[in-house]
């Protein structure tokens, strides 16, 4: 069984770390490099990286601030935002992220991930699905969170798998920020329906609530931001009491 990994992520708009509440009213939440170095002294697992408005404003990924970030790391880190070329992850890849995270480019064309997956490695690529209730079942959206699509979440992530993504980051959007726990319903839904690691994402608020996420769904990684920037839960007494409730953990 894969250990259970916790995740800091950091958000990205204009170089700066912000955080909102269902993808909207953004605040700003600390620099990116300085907070890269905190988690990796304070035990994380990982690190991801998301260049929030790199779709929307047509533009690629801060490549000279993923080398900065880089730099500070030896955690796994994954990069996000603005990818849609085999180039573009090359250049990242070469600026220091160990795994690269596609969302809007892969809707817009599938093959994108198999593409990546068969010139970098399937362990290297992560498709990024925000997922939304509506209307009684799952959308995918894109752009952000700002677009809805036609892609049923289920049948998206059953099909990125087939393409060969090597894991999911499943963002539910109507948990995001609000610190209400992760959404298990739509989380056990996809993590029980397919075969690669899936990262839960959206609505932590407290310890509590990551152990309900391992406990209760086959989520392998739990990811969090405002929580850990703002300092509500510290990773330490996170993983400690984790242990302590027997879940295995990195």
């Amino acid at each position: 069984m894969l250990k259970k990994r916790i995740i800091p992520c950091l958000d990205i708009k204009d170089g700066t770390t912000v955080k909102g509440i269902n993808f909207e009213g953004l605040r700003n939440a600390g620099n990116p490099i300085e907070l890269a170095k905190k988690y990796e002294n304070d035990g994380a697992d990982e690190l991801v990286f998301l260049d929030i408005t790199a779709t929307i404003e047509e533009r690629k990924t801060f490549v000279e601030l993923v080398k900065e970030i880089a730099k500070e790391l030896s955690i796994p880190f994954t990069v996000g935002g603005g990818i849609s070329t085999i180039e573009d992850v090359r250049k990242l890849l070469e600026a220091g992220a160990d795994k690269i995270s596609i969302n809007s480019s892969a809707v817009k064309n599938p093959h994108l991930i198999s593409d990546l997956s068969n010139e970098f490695g399937s362990q290297c690529i992560v498709v990024a699905i925000d997922t939304k209730f509506v209307e009684g079942s799952d959308w995918v959206h894109v752009k952000g969170g700002r677009e809805i699509t036609g892609l049923k979440t289920l049948d998206w992530a059953k099909k990125a798998e087939e393409l060969g993504v090597g894991e999911i980051l499943l963002t539910s959007m109507d948990g995001d920020g609000t610190k209400n726990g992760f959404d298990l319903r739509i989380t056990k839904l996809i993590s029980e329906s397919i075969n690669i690691p899936i990262i839960a994402s959206g609505g932590a608020g407290k310890i509590e609530d990551f152990e309900t996420v391992f406990n209760e769904t086959k989520a392998t990684g739990g990811l969090a931001a405002s929580i850990f920037h703002f300092g509500e839960v510290k990773i330490q007494d996170l993983k400690s009491e984790l242990k302590s409730k027997k879940i295995a953990i990195r």
